[in-house]
């Protein structure tokens, strides 16, 4: 039968606003890293299984186990939001994926904002995160093994300086400590000898009862906040392409998200305009 003269385009009943692209391409790209989010948990609770109770609950805070399997729960939970709201058209799904994806992208600019603003305040966090973490060095293994790797990558020694190690009981220069590593530093803080076959793990023997040009010729006597904030000088090219590699997924998502909303309620509108033309005799 004839259309009637003015009346709208009628769209046969195989069309559909929601191109598979979009759709498929959300679903891949947020199943990836579901994947890479269930593979973050299964390593921090690893990691948590492996170490000893009263070492695990002494910092729990600085547990990077604890960080992984909660970035990685977060992870998992919203791109099983993206993956099954794409794949089931559903608009709560996808608006709640959109809208996670933009609060953390937004709380990721605000942080490089206020950390590049307010950079005193946020040298003294570190620095309170630094001297937290040299509390703890002899609690948490995991800890222990990163606080050594970040001395020996800068070539540095406690916060502000070597003697910064005083703040942990066992390293404490304080008479009444009767622990074998008095008034010493982590061998991590020595200068590297040439063709050393065995680490010498003592070398830090004493070290902080030295003064500063004493103490260089065995160990780095600068602090790691100092070199921190070099290397970030330094490096802010290399940081500024980090950055950009984590925000452009970020917007991919958003924007993929956003426009799969947008067909799915045009296919929505189209089914509800056939719907209410099909007793129209001039349909």
């Amino acid at each position: 039968m004839a259309r009637r003269p003015g009346a709208a385009a009628v769209y046969g009943e195989d069309f559909s606003f929601i191109n598979p692209l979009v759709k498929y391409l959300l679903f891949f790209f947020n199943m990836l890293f579901w994947v890479i989010a269930l593979g973050m948990v299964a390593a921090g609770v690893y990691a948590r299984l492996m170490k000893h109770a009263e070492a695990a609950l002494a910092s729990l805070a600085l547990d990077p186990a604890i960080l992984l399997i909660v970035v990685g729960v977060l992870m998992f939970l919203l791109t099983f939001c993206g993956c099954i709201g794409s794949l089931r058209e559903n608009i709560c799904l996808l608006q709640t994926f959109s809208l996670c994806l933009t609060v953390v992208f937004l709380l990721q600019l605000a942080a490089g904002i206020l950390g590049f603003v307010f950079s005193d305040e946020a040298r003294g966090k570190v620095s309170d995160i630094i001297n937290n973490a040299i509390v703890h060095y002899r609690d948490d293994l995991d800890l222990q093994n990163l606080i050594d790797y970040g001395q020996k990558e800068f070539s540095c020694c406690g916060g502000i300086s070597y003697k910064d190690w005083s703040l942990n009981m066992y390293f404490n220069c304080s008479d009444d400590n009767p622990s074998r590593e008095r008034c010493s530093v982590p061998y991590s803080c020595c200068l590297p000898t040439p063709n050393q076959a065995v680490i010498n793990t003592m070398c830090g023997q004493g070290m902080q009862a030295l003064d500063y040009l004493a103490a260089s010729k065995v160990i780095y006597p600068s602090g790691c906040i100092d070199k921190l904030v070099n290397w970030i000088h330094s490096n802010l090219f290399l940081l500024g392409g980090v950055a950009l590699g984590l925000a452009i997924p970020q917007l991919v998502g958003i924007l993929l998200s956003q426009i799969l909303v947008s067909q799915i309620r045009d296919q929505i509108k189209l089914q509800l305009y056939n719907q209410q033309h099909q007793a129209d005799p001039w349909y």
